[in-house]
């Protein structure tokens, strides 16, 4: 069974992030999406409710897993005989950081990295910069599938 494994921290998980994880499903039997949890960031969403929100989107696909971890990645993708590493990259600036991981994990522990280009309608989408554009009263729907921006919404609501 070919598996592999597209992290990140989802908070939230965008129309960019779905498109990455749809073409890696189409490549790999079983994709899991890592949402990895750093102690030291406290998100938008928790843990928990981004679990929630990926499963949601991801339903369709068939064949994702979504879990979170916390710790080294090439530990989650020893844990579970992953292989692979699904990244999407933007743009340049992207490779340089990516390629340094990319490298690490694989004298770490033989992970290989693929790297999928972004499709051009998303290559300057980021989480962080939705949620600033919409803390802002921006137009950011058409960036998240319709169930992530009414919980967007929602929780922008309450501050």
């Amino acid at each position: 069974m070919r598996r592999a494994v597209c992290p990140g921290s989802f908070d939230p998980i965008t129309n960019g992030h779905l498109d990455i994880i749809g073409r890696a499903s189409k490549l790999y039997d079983v994709v899991h999406v890592a949402v990895m949890i750093n102690q030291s960031k406290r998100g938008l969403f928790s843990v928990e409710e981004r679990l929630d929100l990926i499963r949601q989107v991801t339903a369709d696909f068939g064949n994702v897993e979504v879990e979170s971890f916390h710790g080294l990645l090439v530990d989650f993708c020893k844990q579970r005989d992953i292989p692979a590493i699904v990244k999407g990259l933007r743009a340049v600036s992207d490779f340089d950081y990516e390629l340094q991981m990319a490298q690490m994990n694989n004298g770490l522990s033989g992970v290989e990295t693929l790297f999928v280009p972004t499709n051009p309608t998303y290559s300057f989408l980021s989480s962080s910069l939705v949620k600033e554009v919409a803390t802002w009263g921006g137009d950011v729907a058409h960036l998240l599938p319709p169930v992530v921006h009414d919980a967007l919404t929602q929780r922008l609501g309450e501050k």
